[in-house]
């Protein structure tokens, strides 16, 4: 459904700086599926986000390319898609839902507008039950449907992005953090539902930091650190099994509350003043002078020095013989 290749995003800064926020992503979303892109804050999740539907700003450049089918989104004009992507082929939860709601305008009368937009629907009574019904779908009190964003939680107005994304029914659905601001059950609930938008032919392409949500409802996961993918896994085998082969990913996984709470050494660099070769090798305890030297970026781990899967564990069979 989505195939990513050599996607970079530079913002180009006064004094001819500039940011390298993503750099040569390669990964693909399958119908059926469900990825997830986790990573700590700043490392460019939401970057490639607004890159693939053309919502950075004009100081940005960016190579590579994004095929939603036959389109190609990095250079797919604005008519385009406003059009034809944007809620229509591709549904966005943003990562910051009240900068994305209209402020003078109650909720209701933004869901409203939506369904019509994106469906065609103009009888009143059918477009109010419909956005009523994407209300519910996201938990979102009905009571509350008649509200102003600015009368909204942090919460509430996540649920409100949430419902308005899902109305459009779109193939891929691409959700930017979207359980920020909920408590954890709001948190299950909220991902289970976006994890049934998922079926044969729709996807999603869910970015988060949260892992335990991603655990819950990814197929698979790409984890991204300072602008790069550096591990692209089976969910089942990174949460569990032979965990994760990166040491950043690992890392991450082992900083968790429920694993061993051991934080990751150091604090990532500035994607302005980005280190040669690896970019995690100053706080990598396998680092090698070899690190100083990029890994490849289109392997399953981009890493030199990956952490070794464990041999299978001897069955009586194979004692035996």
């Amino acid at each position: 459904m989505l195939s990513v290749r050599g996607l970079s995003v530079r913002f180009l800064l006064p004094g001819g700086r500039r940011i390298a926020a993503v750099t040569d992503a390669h990964f693909d979303v399958a119908p059926g599926e469900c990825l997830a892109l986790i990573g700590e804050s700043g490392c460019g999740k939401s970057v490639l986000a607004s890159a693939l539907l053309g919502l950075l700003p004009a100081n940005a450049q960016t190579a590579g390319s994004a095929h939603l089918g036959d389109l190609d989104l990095l250079t797919a004009g604005e008519r385009t898609l406003a059009r034809t992507v944007r809620g229509r082929r591709i549904g966005l939860i943003p990562q910051s839902p009240a900068a994305h709601l209209t402020p003078v305008r109650t909720i209701r009368s933004q869901m409203e507008e939506t369904v019509a937009q994106l469906t065609g629907e103009r009888d009143r009574s059918a477009v109010r039950a419909a956005a009523e019904q994407a209300a519910r779908r996201a938990e979102f009190p009905p009571d509350h449907l008649d509200r102003h964003p600015h009368e909204l939680s942090g919460g509430l107005a996540q649920r409100a992005a949430t419902a308005l994304a899902l109305i459009g029914d779109a193939p891929l659905l691409l959700a930017d953090e979207p359980t920020t601001g909920l408590d954890r059950d709001l948190v299950d609930r909220t991902v289970d539902e976006l994890r049934r938008h998922v079926d044969a032919d729709r996807a999603l392409l869910i970015i988060t930091h949260d892992l335990a949500a991603a655990e819950r409802v990814a197929d698979r996961v790409a984890v991204m650190y300072a602008g790069r993918i550096v591990e692209l896994a089976d969910a089942d085998a990174f949460f569990g099994g032979p965990g994760p082969r990166h040491p950043y990913s690992r890392g991450l996984l082992e900083a968790l509350p429920d694993r061993s709470f051991t934080p990751i050494p150091g604090l990532p660099p500035e994607l302005g003043n980005l280190p040669d070769g690896c970019a995690f090798a100053p706080r990598c305890d396998r680092a090698t002078a070899l690190c100083t030297t990029l890994p490849p970026v289109t392997a399953p781990v981009a890493c030199h020095h990956p952490v070794p899967v464990p041999p299978p564990a001897r069955t009586p069979e194979d004692i035996r013989a």
